[in-house]
């Protein structure tokens, strides 16, 4: 008889991820077919990624927590901003944490704060960024492509993405690709493309705060900053503060949601 598995799928601005509460250690780490299935839209769950949340394994650091993230192709994936927001909300709703909390993610410790269903979840300093053409390149847990577009809501995102982040420069590798665009005072629109889900996501946080950064570069921007990007699954905002090339005390809010409770 097959074994079931516990999980609760949340959301984040439409960003959605499998939770597993792994404390036990029951789930294997290298089963990544069955992280693929568990995923699947049509054969699983169905989710952008999955997340085991597990007691913190270095004892040296004070840490609530360990975030082991899989992309939804089953492979281990870099650092998610509204996965970390989810398994914050996750943490909360198990009784692990109240309201603040320190954990591990793939890219090292990240202070966050929950109140209700919205999260404040730290992010990792940014102290440069590259070009490619009139694109900027950044890496703020995950690799991002950002450009900016006009008509962004009629771009075929799937189609465009896919062949910058299938290009001989992002092939091997892979990197997530965001389109930008400013859609008034203060207010942008933005829609990605996210390698290991291979498509379109509502939501990617590592890449609206690429975006946010992309923005304050591209308007020369100075000081503490707070801009908010819309997405397709909601809204996101980005708190920073950006010297030069520097982004420091780099903030990302949005909710985080629990969707359902089942066995797999």
């Amino acid at each position: 008889m097959s074994r079931k598995i516990a999980f609760s799928k949340y959301q984040g601005a439409g960003n959605d991820f499998i939770l597993i509460d792994n404390r036990n250690n029951g789930f294997d780490h290298n089963n990544h077919d069955l992280v693929a299935k568990m995923c699947d839209r049509r054969f699983g769950i169905g989710a952008d990624g999955l997340m085991l949340l597990e007691y913190t394994k270095n004892s040296d650091i004070r840490s609530d927590f360990d975030m082991i993230y899989y992309n939804a192709d089953g492979q281990k994936g870099s650092m998610c901003g509204n996965g970390g927001r989810c398994i914050v909300a996750f943490a909360r709703d198990l009784g692990v944490i109240e309201q603040d909390t320190v954990f591990m993610a793939v890219d090292g410790l990240h202070h966050a704060n929950i109140q209700a269903e919205q999260v404040q979840l730290g992010m990792i300093d940014v102290n440069n960024f590259a070009r490619d053409g009139e694109a900027y390149i950044l890496q703020t847990g995950s690799p991002h492509y950002v450009e900016f577009v006009s008509g962004l809501a009629d771009l075929d995102v799937f189609t465009v993405g896919g062949a910058i982040r299938n290009n001989e420069t992002y092939k091997t590798e892979g990197i997530n690709v965001n389109f930008v665009e400013k859609e008034g005072e203060d207010a942008y629109f933005c829609r990605t493309f996210e390698r290991g889900v291979e498509d379109e996501t509502f939501a990617c946080g590592t890449g609206a705060t690429a975006a946010a950064m992309a923005i304050a570069l591209q308007e020369e921007r100075e000081g503490h900053q707070e801009i908010g990007i819309r997405v397709l699954g909601g809204q996101l905002r980005i708190a920073f503060d950006k010297q030069g090339d520097t982004f420091t005390n780099v903030w990302l809010h949005g909710p985080a949601k629990s969707v359902f409770q089942g066995e797999f």
